[in-house]
C-alpha cells in the first residue's frame, strides 16, 4: 500500500517555487490571522485612550480614590442598586399584570402602521451612531461605547426599529428615565479629547436626538406613553439598574483597562464637584436627576405647543406593512 505524502514539502523540491509559494501563503495566512489575534482586539478596545488627557484615564486616574473607598462606595450603591431593582420590578409587575388584558387590540393594530417619519427618524439615528461608531474604532476607543449615552442610543435605535409591543413599552419606560446623562452631556460636555473632524459636531448631535426620538415617540402615542405623574416606580427602576452597571460592569472594566468609563475612576475636568467625594455627590445628584428628569421631559412636551407642532412634521403619511 501506497503512503500519501504527509505534507507539501515532502515531496516538492528545494528551491521549488511551488515551495515558495506554499510558504509566501502560508505567512499570508499568519498575518491575516495576527490581526485577530487577542492583543490587536485590545488595542481597538482601548489602545488609542491617551492618560495625557485629563480624566481620559491612566495610573494616576485609576488611583484617584484609594481601595478602602472604592470599596465600600461600590458595596453600597451596589446593595441599594439591588434593592430599588428588586422593590420597583414587584411594584411595576402588579401594575402590568393588572392592565394587560384590553390593549392586544390596539397595540396589533398600531402594529401595522409604520409612518415614514419614523423610518426617517431611525436612518438619521443609525447614520449619526455609525459615524461615532466609526470615530471610537478609527481612534482606537471602542471602550467608550459602554458609555451610559450610547447604550441608550442603542436602545432607541431598537425602538424604533421594533414594532410595538409590550417588550418596547418596557423599554421605552427605561430610556424616558435615563436621558439626564444627555443633558448632563450639553452642559458640560468633555470633548477635549475629540480631535478628528466633525467629531465634536457629532457629538452634540448624537446627544440632541437622545431627546428628539422619545419626543417623537411621545407624540406617536400607543404603547409610546408615559406611566402616569405620579408613578415613580419606573424612574426607580432606572436609578437601579443604573446603580448597578456603574459600580459593576464599567468600574471593574475601568479598573482593568485603566480608563475612566463615564468617570468612574476619577472626576471630569468639567465635574463642578471635583474631589474626592465626587462619586457621592454624583450618586446623589443623578438619583434626583433620574427621578425628576423624566417627568419634567413629559410636562414639557405638554406644556410646550411647539414640540407638537414639530413632531408633527415628522408624521408623515404612513405606509403599510404586510
Amino acid at each position: 500500500m501506497l503512503r500519501q505524502p504527509a505534507s507539501l514539502p515532502a515531496w516538492v523540491p528545494p528551491g521549488s517555487d511551488l515551495l515558495r509559494g506554499s510558504e509566501g501563503e502560508q505567512e499570508r495566512q499568519r498575518r491575516a490571522m495576527a490581526r485577530y489575534s487577542l492583543g490587536n482586539l485590545l488595542d481597538w478596545l482601548y489602545g488609542g485612550v491617551d492618560p495625557s488627557f485629563a480624566g481620559n484615564g491612566g495610573p494616576e486616574c485609576a488611583a484617584f480614590l484609594t481601595p478602602q473607598q472604592r470599596l465600600l462606595e461600590s458595596l453600597v450603591f451596589l446593595t441599594v442598586g439591588v434593592l430599588e431593582i428588586l422593590v420597583s420590578l414587584r411594584k411595576i409587575r402588579r401594575q402590568l399584570h393588572s392592565r394587560e388584558e384590553g390593549n392586544h387590540p390596539a397595540q396589533q393594530a398600531q402594529a401595522k402602521q409604520e409612518s415614514l417619519g419614523k423610518n426617517l427618524l431611525l436612518v438619521a439615528l443609525c447614520l449619526t451612531f455609525g459615524l461615532e461608531v466609526g470615530f471610537k474604532f478609527a481612534t482606537r476607543t471602542v471602550i467608550y461605547l459602554l458609555n451610559p449615552c450610547h447604550v441608550v442610543t442603542m436602545l432607541q435605535i431598537f425602538l424604533l426599529a421594533c414594532p410595538p409591543c409590550r417588550g418596547a413599552m418596557v423599554l421605552f419606560r427605561l430610556q424616558m428615565h435615563m436621558l439626564n446623562g444627555a443633558l448632563l452631556a450639553l452642559l458640560f460636555p468633555v470633548v477635549n479629547t475629540r480631535l478628528l473632524p466633525f467629531e465634536v459636531e457629532i457629538y452634540y448631535i448624537q446627544h440632541v436626538m437622545l431627546y428628539v426620538v422619545p419626543i417623537y415617540l411621545l407624540r406617536k402615542g400607543g404603547i409610546y406613553t408615559a406611566e402616569p405623574l405620579c408613578n415613580f416606580w419606573w424612574a426607580l427602576l432606572s436609578t437601579g439598574l443604573m446603580f448597578v452597571y456603574h459600580f459593576s460592569i464599567l468600574q471593574i472594566l475601568g479598573l482593568v483597562t485603566e480608563v475612566n468609563l463615564n468617570n468612574m475612576l476619577c472626576p471630569a475636568i468639567s465635574d463642578p464637584f471635583y474631589g474626592p467625594w465626587y462619586r457621592i455627590w454624583a450618586s446623589g445628584h443623578q438619583t434626583i436627576m433620574t427621578m425628576a428628569h423624566g417627568k419634567l421631559v413629559i410636562l414639557f412636551y405638554s406644556a410646550v405647543p411647539v414640540f407638537k407642532y414639530g413632531v408633527d412634521l415628522l408624521r408623515l403619511p404612513s405606509k403599510k406593512i404586510d
